[in-house]
């Protein structure tokens, strides 16, 4: 591929729907599965007041009980469009496709997965984004394997060429074991990116994705960056984290300015059930076409992030959706999301 013609939308930019995974008996939430299916009929009713879902289930019994939980969700039936896929997991994020324009037409790229370095078990959601294609849940949209490991939560863009990311996952060896001058070329070459923003720090505890940027700084706009700070001196968090804002810091815009931060704050810790710390924050937001969704954990930190994050949307309606389940398994709202950008599912305009 041409990286002069190819374009990895920002997400803020039009979409036509958002890919989930549904949680099922045989996955690692089938101890806490009434709690995840709560969160995940709230999650799904939410979205679809403003776009489609497409939602993919374990099996038949998996669907006709995601059918019935959206409804008593009240969510909007008619835009919810439910596939049979076997999944190991949920995190459509990671498993799910990244979607480039090239030469003006929409490509869906499917890179490969292999559970954040072969933590846990992925064949099933190295599967997925294919056979949703098989299936025709994507519409005309062409699908393209990449042979490389590449996770949508590592990378996270201003829609016009820049990539922000971490070195500590994509330079990681149980990746791909690539210098950065090489994965700087597979991803000039897949996502069409001309500029690098590499951040050596920041790292939340208890994230098992080797530091996924969508859980550290995220694009608001073209200039605006959110990110997540620490404020106590006392927190584990508070250096490292106090190490990367001071790196974007010095970063510069496509148009050779300061970015504007916005600091998120970080709530309370979360700890599993062997006293291990899990890693919430509020930069693993999703942005909707008319809306932001915002992690929170019934924390008196959650009303700060939200008013902050409505200062950098102020044409979105920036809402909080509960996330103390998800976060028991180390992920939060954006990892357990993809947008699929528009033109996807209903072609041109």
């Amino acid at each position: 591929m041409s990286h002069t013609a190819t374009v990895l939308p920002a997400e803020w930019a039009p979409q036509d729907a958002i890919l989930l995974t549904w949680p099922h008996a045989e996955s690692p939430w089938r101890r806490c599965l009434d709690q995840a299916d709560l969160t995940f009929s709230g999650l799904a009713a939410a979205i679809s007041r403003y776009q489609t879902l497409l939602i993919g289930c374990h099996d038949q019994a998996n669907r006709r009980h995601v059918r019935q939980l959206l409804s008593a969700a009240g969510a909007h039936l008619a835009r919810c469009r439910l596939h049979i896929v076997p999944s190991n997991d949920i995190w459509a994020r990671d498993h799910g496709p990244i979607t480039v324009y090239q030469d003006g037409r929409l490509l869906m790229l499917d890179f490969q997965f292999n559970g954040w370095g072969n933590k846990f078990p992925y064949q099933l959601d190295d599967r997925i984004t294919s056979c949703l294609h098989a299936a025709g849940a994507f519409g005309a949209t062409s699908l393209q394997p990449v042979d490389l490991i590449l996770e949508g939560g590592s990378v996270e863009t201003d829609g016009q060429g820049t990539l922000l990311t971490t070195a500590r996952c994509l330079l990681n060896p149980n990746r791909n074991g690539l210098t950065q001058a090489a994965i700087e070329q597979r991803l000039r070459e897949t996502l069409g990116f001309s500029r690098f923003l590499w951040l050596q720090h920041g790292h939340l505890a208890g994230d098992d994705t080797d530091s996924h940027i969508d859980t550290l700084a995220r694009f608001c706009d073209v200039n605006p960056i959110a990110y997540q700070g620490c404020s106590d001196p006392a927190d584990a968090h508070y250096q490292p984290l106090g190490a990367m804002a001071a790196e974007l810091r010095e970063f510069r815009t496509v148009h050779d300015r300061s970015y504007r931060l916005i600091e998120l704050p970080l709530p309370a810790p979360h700890y599993d059930a062997d006293g291990n710390r899990l890693p919430a924050g509020y930069a693993n937001f999703l942005i909707l076409n008319e809306a932001v969704l915002v992690p929170i954990y019934n924390d008196p930190m959650d009303t700060v992030a939200l008013e902050r994050l409505s200062a950098c949307f102020p044409n979105r309606d920036v809402l909080g959706m509960p996330c103390a389940t998800l976060i028991r398994h180390a992920g939060s709202l954006h990892c357990a999301t993809m947008q699929l950008p528009a033109g996807v599912l209903f072609g041109p305009a």
